[in-house]
């Protein structure tokens, strides 16, 4: 079987729908060929395939994937180990962001599916880092490539073993954090941890060796410790260079116009990904955060 697909819009995130001689169960499709048009678009939406169980999502998942990372904040789903949860949080416009790039725990891949889309709003929405840092000024250019950029996180202890597991101990978190770039820490007499990270806003995809303006700059600056957001050497971004950068990214923006059953499979070294608002108290879409084995 060849795959076919589609294109979304204008930009390279591609459709597979089953239609036609596609007509096959979701895990019938040649995980090879995925593979290929995952590499090239950074992007893939199945369409019909009935992925409106989390759980079908996390076990497809599971194909192209080594591990798994978790959300913080997001509650989990029963039957999934902990490792798909509900996005539910806020029903406000999301900003371009790439997956938990303000902390050394990236994932390389979102998963997402629809199990009931929103009636008003609610889109997923997906910038192509590539194609940002390809239209920014070439000043910004060269002050993302010169500068790093600095992130602060507070984990409470049930919130770092998110990442390195339930029975992880404090030398476990040493040993991982020590070996890190750009990272320092303070551990408090509670078990949480204060971590600065500090990375560039830049990063070279997974896939094909481009460079890709994903990051967390846009998000970070609104969250609890954003005022402290600044690059390394402490000088802030000013509201102007932000505006700059958000001119540029609303003008590649891609909608996922999301129908139930639907899978959205995201590289997350190439891809910002927000959201529309919405007031639907209806909508369910669930997440998946994995580490790929190809």
């Amino acid at each position: 079987m060849t795959i076919e697909h589609t294109a979304l819009g204008a930009g390279s995130t591609r459709v597979i729908e089953r239609s036609g001689s596609q007509d096959v169960d979701l895990f019938e499709l040649p995980t090879d060929e995925i593979q290929e048009v995952y590499k090239e678009s950074g992007a893939l939406i199945f369409r019909g395939f009935d992925v409106s169980d989390p759980t079908r999502m996390h076990s497809f998942a599971e194909k192209f994937s080594t591990r798994f990372n978790r959300d913080r904040l997001r509650p989990t789903v029963a039957g999934s180990d902990g490792y798909v949860q509900a996005v539910l949080e806020g029903q406000g416009f999301v900003e371009p962001h790439a997956e938990q790039a303000n902390s050394p725990f990236r994932p390389d891949a979102l998963w997402f599916c629809c199990q009931t889309p929103s009636k008003d709003g609610g889109e997923t929405l997906l910038w192509d880092g590539v194609r940002v840092w390809e239209r920014l000024d070439e000043d910004l250019r060269e002050l993302f490539e010169t500068r790093r950029i600095r992130f602060f996180q507070k984990y409470e202890e049930d919130k770092w073993q998110l990442f390195l597991g339930g029975d992880a101990t404090l030398e476990d978190l040493r040993n991982t954090l020590d070996a890190l770039d750009g990272v320092s820490y303070f551990l408090h007499d509670d078990r949480s941890i204060y971590l600065e990270y500090v990375v560039s806003a830049v990063v070279t995809t997974k896939y094909g060796n481009h460079r890709s303006f994903a990051n967390s700059l846009m998000t970070e600056r609104e969250n609890t410790l954003g005022d402290a957001m600044a690059l390394e050497d402490g000088t802030t971004i000013s509201d102007a260079d932000i505006g700059r950068i958000n001119e540029v990214m609303m003008g590649v923006t891609e909608e996922i116009p999301w129908q139930p059953g639907d899978l959205a499979f995201i590289d997350n070294s190439r891809f910002l990904h927000g959201r529309n608002p919405y007031n639907d108290p209806g909508r369910r879409i669930f997440s998946s955060l994995s580490f790929l084995n190809f």
